[in-house]
């Protein structure tokens, strides 16, 4: 079956509050608002994901609303000493108290807690600012800074809208914009981590979904510099029907080049093996080197997710659209595996 390109605004969900208008976008072509879903707005996720990247060090900034229990996590990697740091603070039944927008491109979050907050400032021209005050981030340290993100002009994102087979009223609504390029400092304890326009990037990873009962997704992403371009990937699949549209493509200096589908080929009995990924229309071989791992939970009664993440550098060759091939080596990124039990 053909991948669907939405080109024009479309509803996801129709006058009854069932999901449709099934595909794939570059542009926010999809109209979405919880309100209107027939899901309970415990089975709503909504969440908001950055990772922004320099030569030393990875962050991941995450505010995430599963309905019965949500949580704001920070993580800060080292990517020279592999040592890493997660503050992860819970929240019980938010039921859509994060506030989280409808748009991606619109809307900003504040997470508040005492003398802590998080914010995810959307700004004109599409530039977002991460502002960031964590006075205990654990072992008598501290995190704060800003960093603004930015992206070229006419950048193009991945945007999808999928179903779930045999759950007539789940879906996912996800886009990837793994482009940005990262501009601040972060000061971690007395370690001052200064983004630099040029060497540090950022990703969002952005979902808007009525839940399975169930899903596993794999996914991941990579920016970096080849050949004097801004090259940036996101590849992935869950057990979401992507027959209409995957979430993969390759980014020369934030244009869309779009793939089929993916699989990876991960070493299950050492994930810190070097993993393969192929596409099934042979426009992409690449291999990952992962050099450290850090794993996520979080459990609430009936409720439990897992996030096993690797960090490390990609290297392999695609077929782009306009039939060149692309080789590059060392693209600094991440590859994860998500479970998810209701």
């Amino acid at each position: 079956m053909p991948q669907n390109e939405i080109n024009t605004p479309l509803s996801l969900l129709d006058e009854r509050g069932h999901p449709q208008n099934f595909g794939w976008s570059k542009q926010s072509n999809f109209f979405y608002d919880p309100d209107m879903s027939y899901a309970p707005r415990y089975k709503i996720t909504e969440s908001d994901r950055y990772i922004v990247f320099s030569p030393t060090h990875m962050f991941i900034f995450e505010i995430r609303d599963d309905g019965w229990l949500g949580h704001m996590s920070i993580s800060v990697i080292s990517l020279r000493d592999k040592k890493r740091s997660t503050q992860v603070f819970s929240s019980f039944m938010p039921l859509g108290g994060y506030n989280m927008p409808n748009s991606s491109e619109s809307g900003s979050i504040r997470w508040r807690r005492k003398k802590m907050h998080l914010d995810f400032l959307c700004m004109e021209g599409g530039a977002k600012i991460i502002k960031v005050d964590i006075p205990d981030f654990g072992r008598h340290r501290s995190l704060r800074g800003a960093l603004v993100l930015t992206e070229n002009e006419d950048s193009q994102s991945l945007i999808t809208n999928q179903p779930w087979r045999n759950e007539k009223n789940a879906f996912k609504y996800a886009k990837c914009s793994p482009w940005y390029i990262a501009e601040g400092v972060m000061q971690f304890s007395s370690l001052e981590i200064i983004f630099n326009r040029g060497n540090a990037w950022g990703i969002l990873d952005w979902t808007r979904c009525a839940r399975p009962k169930a899903d596993t997704r794999y996914w991941a992403a990579a920016c970096g510099i080849c050949s004097g371009k801004q090259l940036s990937f996101c590849i992935g699949y869950s057990r979401a029907d992507s027959s209409l549209g995957t979430e993969n493509g390759f980014f020369i200096d934030g244009k869309l080049h779009k793939l089929d589908q993916v699989t990876f080929h991960i070493p299950l009995s050492d994930w810190l093996s070097d993993w393969r990924f192929t596409s099934n229309d042979n426009r992409l071989e690449m291999t990952f080197h992962p050099h450290q791992e850090r794993i996520d939970r979080h459990r609430l009664f009936f409720h439990f997710s897992t996030r096993r993440q690797v960090c490390g550098f990609f290297s392999g060759k695609a077929l782009l659209d306009d039939g060149s091939i692309l080789e590059f080596h060392n693209l600094t990124g991440f590859a994860e595996r998500s479970k998810l039990q209701l």
